[in-house]
C-alpha cells in the first residue's frame, strides 16, 4: 500500500511537471502555440501543458495495460492525473493574475 501510494505521488510530480513544461515551452516558442492573445490583451489558459500531460497519462496506461497492471495500479494512476490536473489549473491561475 505504501508502495502504490509513493508511486501516485511520483506520478503527481510526474503530470505536474509535465504540464508546467507544456506551458513553459510554449511560451517560449518551442512549441506551437494554440493560445492567441484576446481582444483586450489578456491571454487565456494555455492548453499545451494539459495535452502533454494527457499523453504522459495515456502512456503510463498503456505500459501498466501491456504490464498486465491495470488494475491494481490504473486507479492509482487516475488519482494522480485528477489531482495533477487541479494543481496545473491552480497554478496556471495563479500565473494569469
Amino acid at each position: 500500500m505504501i508502495k502504490k501510494v509513493f508511486f501516485a505521488l511520483l506520478q503527481l510530480v510526474l503530470f505536474v511537471s509535465a504540464c508546467m513544461a507544456g506551458i513553459v515551452l510554449a511560451s517560449f516558442h518551442a512549441l506551437p502555440s494554440h493560445i492567441t492573445p484576446l481582444a483586450d490583451g489578456t491571454r487565456g489558459f494555455q492548453w499545451e501543458g494539459v495535452v502533454l500531460m494527457t499523453v504522459v497519462f495515456a502512456i503510463i496506461l498503456a505500459i501498466e495495460a501491456a504490464r498486465k497492471r491495470i488494475g491494481t495500479a490504473g486507479p492509482w494512476t487516475f488519482l494522480a492525473f485528477v489531482v495533477a490536473l487541479l494543481v496545473a489549473a491552480k497554478l496556471s491561475l495563479l500565473s494569469l493574475t
